[in-house]
């Protein structure tokens, strides 16, 4: 299969990320880690990239990029290639590095179209890492910031120099401050850490799913914006349009989700406590296979009815089932399709 076009254009924004080959360390010690960091210093004085942030763990890492010209290809090849060069000098390694090809997420950042949010979540998502790994932050022994190798401290001016490749006002305009608030921003994601923003959402990780398993991020408009660039490449623009379709399937079936929750007077949480057959469930999961094109692995997990065979069986047998209160409860969520 050929390898998919990388989309590039002028003042595109892209969240990256590439992992080590076979899930080894990519730095190693600290000296790697700051072998990176100089890396990452030479590409932007070539390439004129802004990096809004950054989070080096130890077999990953992440990028938050916005490149004014359109030169991600050529910038990338150049710090994977000249830092794999580096390393395996410095401690004295053959062989590849990085884990097949890097990931590059185009982020909207049109403000019509929601970019200020969709650029903030990303910033969080790479700033959160070392939280998500249970290395830091609220409830550990050590705050967030004594992480070094994150752009996150240089946010809240805890060291006295600041790499000339990092941009910070980007991300703290995204949260309505200015720069030198780092307070109101250390704030701001100690709440995200509690998950009092958004706690649903939060919990069950939806943005970690785009994240992870998503070709761009933001809003349709936009990516029939990047469809758009892809012209040129018929047969990958059907397979992103495909994508695309997916996405939004699994748009209306969350919508439908929240309105079955309220008609059926549940809570997110009920769908958790209860069994993995339990006819709310069964019902629900019905209404999505039916009236939207999420999969049944989706609506599987989503709906915590364990493996997808079960939940085809449970659908299945509220589909056939002749039982009066299951037929009126089937008659009471097929309203929501109207």
């Amino acid at each position: 299969m050929p390898r998919s076009k990388r989309i590039e254009y002028p003042g595109a924004c892209y969240h990256v990320m590439a992992r080590g080959n076979n899930g080894q360390d990519i730095f190693l010690s600290d000296d790697g880690r700051r072998l990176f960091l100089s890396s990452m210093e030479q590409v932007y004085q070539q390439t004129g990239w802004r990096i809004h942030a950054y989070v080096l763990m130890s077999n990953h890492y992440h990028l938050l990029l916005e490149t004014p010209e359109a030169n991600l290809v050529a910038g990338m090849k150049w710090l994977q290639g000249t830092y794999t060069q580096r390393f395996n000098a410095m401690f004295q390694r053959k062989g590849h590095l990085f884990q097949g090809r890097y990931k590059a997420i185009p982020i909207t950042t049109d403000p019509r179209d929601g970019g200020l949010e969709y650029f903030r979540n990303v910033s969080t998502y790479i700033h959160l890492n070392p939280f998500r790994a249970g290395l830091c932050g609220e409830g550990l022994p050590e705050k967030l910031e004594s992480y070094p190798w994150s752009s996150y401290p240089l946010y809240l001016d805890l060291r006295k120099r600041v790499p000339e490749f990092l941009e910070r006002e980007k991300v703290l305009y995204s949260w309505g401050l200015v720069s030198g608030n780092g307070s109101s921003y250390r704030e701001k994601l100690e709440r995200h850490m509690r998950f009092e923003v958004d706690p649903a959402a939060g919990r069950r990780g939806e943005f970690d799913d785009q994240m992870k398993r998503g070709w761009y991020i933001g809003t349709e408009r936009f990516a029939d914006e990047l469809a758009q660039h892809l012209l040129q490449y018929p047969r990958q623009a059907d397979d992103l349009r495909g994508q695309q379709r997916r996405t939004h399937g699994k748009a209306e079936a969350e919508q439908l989700i929240q309105q079955a929750l309220a008609l059926l007077e549940l809570r997110e949480t009920d769908l958790i406590k209860m069994k993995k057959s339990a006819e709310p469930k069964q019902a629900i999961a019905w209404l999505l296979m039916e009236y939207t094109t999420a999969t049944g692995q989706w609506i599987a997990e989503r709906l915590h009815m364990g493996h997808r065979t079960n939940c085809s069986h449970a659908i299945s047998k509220f589909r056939a089932s002749n039982d009066e209160a299951i037929q009126s409860m089937k008659e009471k969520i097929q309203q929501l399709t109207a």
